[in-house]
């Protein structure tokens, strides 16, 4: 008997380094050893050369010709959406017709795609959402035309009521999308994951925390994207009430759209001592770089609680370190942590809160190796990569036997 064929519409996949891509590339594997699974996705910058389709893992990556400009001006941005929007539109329709069509929103009104391709040739359509668009641009001002928020809500709106399921990566995330327009009855709730056999808690004095530098002062780590939604402007600005303390060094180990803006802002602040900036890591280094850190920041702006999750918390926790949260009681980050007690919580946009709670993290006021424990334990639980293929894979047979 044949196998069942899935097509998966995303405009990021391996050998991509954002989080999306590579949750969705570990999903895309784990569902081909059931099902013949197609994933129709864009060209990556820096990776124009690359061959347009090629066998990885299992799964058929399909490159559409797509632009490929780098990602922090808006309009280019666009440029690449649009471009990825038709060309993977055309692809879908003219190639075999699947059994289930699997979008995950980037670009945000993929699942428009998804759900014409499913209605077309009689297939389900599963969309599983990483944030809430457009509400994210307008509430970071990066989105402020009205005529265009109006068009992008009814495109969003449309495929939430009319995709067969939609998955929400956070209990308040289903709260935004059932106001939306999303049928309850269609919502399910699957977290983000992390492998946790693949970033295991390591000693603090590490080969690479010796390697920068860190390994004897206290540190205190952003690890991840470093854009608009982390708020790192708190982060970077909370140095200011930390300059007496050569005991210690802020980390910010990544890139994206305001790198260079935040690297500007601890210039002008005159705190390089304390910040320091490090490229973004090999998910092989990961284990070593997550461990050496004595505490994590999760910075979320404000207004963004339940439009967007940040999947940073699991590899943090699975390294076992504790978490300094600075986000709205009510996002999904700060509820977890608190429920967990696997960190502290604080209102976000308040950099000195952010030092005073840094300061007292330094001088032992928290118990952080047991909060470290604490995290990793519920990964293990509940946020596990097994875990969650195995929620996946019950909710597309669930779909595909309708």
């Amino acid at each position: 008997m044949p196998r069942q064929r899935i097509l998966v519409l995303n405009q990021y996949y391996w050998p991509g380094v954002e989080a999306t891509a590579h949750l969705l590339t570990e999903l895309c594997e784990a569902l081909a050893e059931e099902y013949d699974v197609e994933v129709v996705t864009g060209v990556l910058h820096g990776y124009e050369d690359a061959p347009r389709q090629v066998e990885h893992n299992g799964v058929v990556v399909t490159r559409v010709a797509s632009t490929a400009y780098e990602r922090s001006e808006l309009g280019r941005r666009a440029l690449n959406y649009f471009s990825y929007l038709g060309l993977a539109l055309r692809h879908a329709l003219t190639g075999p017709p699947p059994d289930l069509v699997l979008c995950m929103t980037d670009p945000p009104i993929i699942g428009d795609l998804g759900v014409l391709v499913g209605k077309r040739v009689g297939a389900p359509v599963l969309v599983i959402s990483q944030d809430v668009f457009p509400e994210i641009a307008t509430e970071l001002h990066r989105l402020q035309n009205p005529a265009v928020i109006g068009v992008l809500r009814g495109l969003v709106g449309a495929y939430l009521r009319r995709a067969d399921r939609i998955v929400a990566i956070g209990e308040t995330m289903r709260d935004r999308l059932e106001a939306k327009g999303a049928p309850p009855e269609r919502l399910r709730v699957i977290p983000n994951w992390v492998d946790t056999r693949e970033i295991t808690p390591r000693p603090r004095d590490n080969e690479w925390a010796r390697a920068h530098g860190l390994a004897d002062p206290f540190v205190v780590m952003h690890s991840g994207n470093v854009g608009h939604a982390q708020d790192l402007d708190s982060l970077v600005r909370a140095a200011t009430f930390l300059r007496d303390r050569d005991d210690l060094r802020i980390v910010i180990a990544g890139f994206g759209a305001r790198h260079a803006e935040m690297v500007a802002l601890a210039e002008r602040l005159e705190v390089e001592e304390t910040v320091r900036f490090l490229p973004y890591q090999k998910r092989e280094r990961l284990p070593l770089s997550l461990s050496s850190a004595d505490i994590h920041v999760v910075g979320l702006a404000k207004g963004l609680a339940g439009y967007v999750v940040p999947s940073r918390l699991y590899g943090i926790l699975a390294a076992g370190r504790p978490v300094l949260v600075a986000a709205e009681e009510t996002s999904e980050t700060a509820r977890l942590v608190g429920e967990i007690g696997c960190g502290i919580v604080i209102p976000p946009g308040r950099p000195e809160l952010l030092a005073r709670t840094i300061r007292e993290a330094a001088d032992g006021a928290f118990d952080l190796a047991t909060m470290g424990r604490r995290g990793r334990a519920y990964v293990e639980q509940e946020a596990d990569r097994v875990v969650a293929m195995e929620r996946y894979r019950a909710l597309v047979r669930e779909l595909l036997a309708a």
